[in-house]
């Protein structure tokens, strides 16, 4: 298992550095941060000093191994836009992407697996073909057109939940929390059910089709021969498989949700990461890009090896085969 961890550690290296790369590129070429910086009346005095303050003046490697020291330590300089550290202001912004994106892949998780089991063990019945009508209209509306339509029917029309804002929370340590008050969860709702409804349709269909694959198995036909109750057959050992490939794309998607949580934020106006991303992209904040482009790099770089040790777990054939290797 530690070398299989290590592996993919090393694996993801690579991914990383090109990243930095990428994102070291916006700093270099994107822009010019001293003029942003300075704004429009400045003696060319202040312009050389800043220069040398911000270590442009240096070789294009140097800056590059100094921005990934700096990076590694967590440190992105300062907001051209707002002028505060780069790294105060993403602590401010993930405790409110973070829940949004836990909060969408629960809703996900919670009903796209029960539905798409019914509709592999029940295909003909009536609530099936609504659940595959459902996932097509999940599927084929835009997001911001979801958020926009679940706001005007339960903000404008009911007036049950409130149409923008992260509501009330609760601030414990640097973490801040919408959980603790109801103000809070309320505000939570439409915005979480537009993140995951994409997720949710593609799960539900991922896992109705896998249910109705390994369910033409053999072993599942064994199983049956036994005199197994279909209780057992279908939760015990059908379910049990179909999960599999699951776990890989749920944990590709909640990578996704985190990623582009961009467009729900905007439209609920949620003060999080990405709406602090498209603000940044406005004024030609760099360092606040770079910070999000990196972040969102190594969540999926950590969600993949978190997915791959559970497949690894999941799957015993994987044990097998790497054991069979050495």
């Amino acid at each position: 298992m530690f070398a299989f961890v290590i592996s993919r550690l090393l694996q993801a290296l690579p991914v990383m550095l090109v990243v930095s790369l990428i994102s070291f590129a916006m700093f270099a070429y994107v822009g010019d941060p001293v003029a942003i910086m300075l704004g429009q009346d400045f003696t060319e005095a202040q312009r050389q000093a800043l220069i040398r303050d911000l270590g442009l003046d240096k070789p294009f490697f140097v800056q590059f191994l100094t921005f990934l020291g700096n990076a590694a330590q967590g440190e992105f300089g300062l907001s051209y836009r707002l002028s505060r550290p780069v790294a105060e202001l993403i602590a401010e912004r993930a405790p409110a992407t973070l829940e949004l994106a836990l909060c969408a892949a629960f809703v996900a998780l919670a009903v796209g697996v029960p539905m798409g089991v019914y509709t592999g063990l029940y295909r003909n019945s009536w609530l099936s073909r609504f659940f595959l009508t459902f996932s097509l209209v999940g599927v084929s509306l835009p997001t911001f057109l979801i958020g926009i339509l679940l706001i005007l029917t339960f903000s404008v029309w009911l007036g049950w939940l409130p149409s923008f804002g992260r509501g009330e929370v609760v601030r414990i340590g640097w973490w801040s929390t919408g959980f603790l008050t109801w103000g809070g969860i309320k505000a939570l709702v439409l915005p979480a059910i537009t993140l995951g409804l994409f997720q949710l349709t593609l799960i539900m269909r991922l896992v109705r089709s896998e249910m109705m694959e390994v369910l033409r198995t053999d072993y599942i036909k064994f199983a049956r021969a036994r005199g197994l109750p279909n209780r057992a057959v279908h939760f015990g050992h059908a379910l049990k498989n179909t999960l599999v490939p699951v776990i890989t794309i749920a944990g590709l998607q909640l990578g996704a949700i985190i990623a582009f949580a961009i467009v729900t934020e905007t439209v609920f106006q949620w003060p999080g990461m990405g709406l602090l991303f498209i603000q940044s992209v406005g004024s030609a904040d760099i360092p606040v890009m770079a910070a999000y482009l990196m972040l969102i790099a190594l969540v999926f770089v950590t969600i993949n090896l978190i997915v791959d040790l559970l497949y690894y777990a999941v799957d015993p054939r994987l044990r097998i085969g790497r054991g069979k290797g050495h």
